[in-house]
């Protein structure tokens, strides 16, 4: 299946309620929460960059005001005087004004754009942080395509907006306020007038922008939906071509695509009118201040150069409101995109650990108990509930994946067993009795409705995840493999491994007489998720990191069921070796398996309804004769017994 930085002091597990709390107040929180103060803390680091951009800002802004004043020399003093040297040096000084202001917009250009990139690289990394803390049950309800979305479209767009937008909309704001002092420097009359028309201009930014903002942020959701459904369509490919599914799968596409399309008309819709509304209103005060000023220079009131000085800077004001107009669209988008992001940031951790966790005797010796454990998915559906969008998940019983039941029945029913040191156990069950849902408890995954689970005398709730889980060696029964080569993929259970390492497991695995074969060895890429394996090869692979990691306890779901007959006794071979003097689970489909285990584990409906060895079973439990009979014969060794 594809998957706050702060702990939660608690040893106890959440109930239901408390969880559904906690979400209803992190997305009150969420939705109430400025936008702005939470990116400014991603600044916050780099604030001699952002005060030096600020300055660089004021120096560009106050450079093009101070061109107004040129303009009003080169009328009065220049032209109507007809002063030719005195024209001369007003244009060098309006060319050196011009040449600092160009430098100062370079250097702001250059420091917004950095802190920009910067910015949505920490957010990144602190989203990434924090996914890789939530557990397995977050993903089994959410679509991952969402998440990424999120991740990446969502970042993306606030690396623009920082870079670009902000800084735009600061370099604007500054021009107007700077652009309304000069201008009642120049007529006190003139620019009362054009702050009349100041709230007509306002009115529609704060209204459209509003607007802009929500449905902005119906338009990313839909976004996360498209992206959500061509990552799942392209990760299975091979089954869309081999029920020749395509067509099926372009209308659901354009119907995706349109639906993005419609939920991007109204943002669209809004972001024309606010611009062309505010541009409209805008030069429509300036014209009538305009006509005013025209007056009053025919009656002596003020110069020409004055009035030329007060359009100049009337313009500009202008072109700086309709600027910020324009860039308030994408800053209101960006601010959806954000909420987006912080709802996902402030998704509790689902798994609480221990604000002091204990620490495992060295060795370890594997020992494990489970007194009275219970289990059910219920809680599951009340955590991690952020809007994302839930789809019906469920996974073949053994794949390594916990199912997510339908009902809220419990599906570990009051476990008690106790496994010593170095035993191999095998579970047996039919499909839904729990195997799995077992497999990823003692690697706590969930929290138990109830009940402990011990590890050499140690609940495993008061050991950080992080220990628990190095105690583990899992070989699922659907091979994971990732997109890189053969050696990383071998040494992900243990990165300090040397090569020489890695490849003595796969000769134990019996991976490198197919490794070696490859053209690159074990640097060769396996392409996603193993695309360049067999069933069989990748199922080697996942065993060879197992022997490589060398844990204490192993937990097999039935690791050689997709090798062949050959293959099968090899591995067999090997794994005999490893699982000597460690803690062995293997769920069991297979007699070979059964009968090389020290006890065997029926269980049926999250419950030990038998225990014994197969001889015994096969005597005293009918369920396993049943089982037996029905799921072992696939080995001929059963037609012996």
């Amino acid at each position: 299946m594809d998957q706050n930085a702060s702990s939660v002091a608690k040893d106890e597990p959440y109930s239901s309620a408390s969880k559904a709390n906690s979400t209803k107040s992190s997305q009150s929180h969420v939705s109430q929460r400025a936008v702005l103060p939470w990116i400014g803390a991603f600044l916050k680091p780099y604030r001699a960059k952002v005060i030096t951009a600020i300055i660089f800002l004021f120096i560009g802004s106050l450079a093009w005001l101070s061109l107004g004043q040129g303009v009003r020399f080169m009328v009065d003093e220049g032209f109507l005087k007809d002063n030719g040297s005195r024209l001369n040096e007003i244009i060098m000084l309006v060319i050196g004004i011009t040449a600092l202001s160009s430098t100062a917009i370079f250097c702001r250009f250059y420091l917004m754009t950095w802190l920009g990139e910067r910015v949505s690289a920490d957010i990144r990394l602190k989203v990434y942080d924090h996914l890789l803390k939530l557990s397995p049950g977050f993903y089994a309800k959410l679509r991952t395509g969402e998440v990424i979305s999120r991740f990446t479209a969502d970042s993306t767009l606030l690396q623009s907006v920082v870079g670009s937008s902000l800084s735009m909309a600061l370099r604007a704001s500054v021009t107007v306020l700077g652009g309304i002092v000069m201008m009642a420097i120049t007529s006190v009359k003139m620019t009362g007038l054009v702050l009349l028309a100041v709230p007509m201009v306002l009115g529609p930014i704060f209204f459209f922008g509003r607007k802009v903002r929500d449905l902005s942020r119906k338009s990313q959701d839909k976004v996360g939906d498209l992206g959500a459904y061509v990552d799942e369509t392209l990760h299975e490919i091979h089954t869309v071509q081999a029920y020749s599914h395509e067509d099926q799968d372009r209308a659901l596409f354009n119907h995706r695509v349109e639906a993005v399309m419609d939920a991007a008309k109204g943002r669209i819709k809004y972001r024309s009118i606010l611009i062309s509304l505010v541009m409209f209103l805008s030069i429509l005060a300036i014209a009538l201040v305009v006509w005013v000023g025209a007056h009053d220079v025919m009656s002596g009131a003020i110069s020409a150069g004055e009035l030329s000085a007060f359009m100049f800077y009337a313009v500009m004001v202008a072109g700086s409101v309709a600027t910020i107009s324009e860039v308030i669209g994408e800053i209101q988008r960006a601010a959806g995109a954000t909420e987006r992001l912080i709802e996902l940031i402030e998704t509790p951790i689902d798994i609480p650990v221990v604000a002091n966790p204990l620490t495992l005797a060295s060795p370890v010796r594997g020992e494990l108990s489970l007194k009275d454990v219970r289990f059910s998915y219920s809680n599951m559906n009340d955590s991690a509930d952020i809007s994302l969008e839930r789809v019906p998940y469920s996974s073949p019983e053994g794949s390594g994946i916990s199912p997510e039941p339908v009902s809220n029945s419990e599906v570990i029913r009051g476990l008690n067993i106790d496994i010593k040191p170095g035993e191999r156990v095998a579970l047996v069950g039919a499909s839904g009795a729990g195997k799995s849902t077992l497999f990823e408890l003692l690697q706590r995954f969930y929290v138990l409705d109830s009940g402990s689970i011990e590890l050499d005398g140690v609940d495993i709730a008061k050991l950080s995840p992080q220990t628990l889980r190095q105690q583990y060696a899992l070989v699922p029964q659907e091979s994971v493999i990732f997109a890189t080569s053969v050696l990383e993929n071998v040494r992900y259970g243990r990165l300090d491994a040397s090569e020489a390492e890695v490849k003595q497991a796969c000769i134990a695995a019996k991976a490198d007489e197919f490794i070696s074969e490859f053209s690159d060895g074990y640097q060769t890429y396996l392409g996603e998720r193993g695309v360049r394996l067999s069933g069989g090869q990748k199922q080697r692979i996942a065993i060879a990191r197992a022997i490589l990691a060398d844990r204490p306890i192993l937990l097999l779901d039935e690791a050689t069921s997709a090798l062949d007959a050959v293959s099968e006794q090899k591995v067999k071979q090997a794994l005999d070796s490893l699982m000597v003097g460690k803690t062995t689970l293997i769920i069991a489909h297979r007699l070979a398996t059964v009968i090389n285990a020290d006890r065997i584990l029926v269980l049926d409906k999250g419950q030990v309804v038998s225990s014994g060895t197969h001889g015994e079973l096969m005597q005293s439990s009918e369920l396993y004769r049943e089982f037996a009979s029905l799921q072992l014969l696939t080995d001929d060794k059963v037609q012996q017994e």
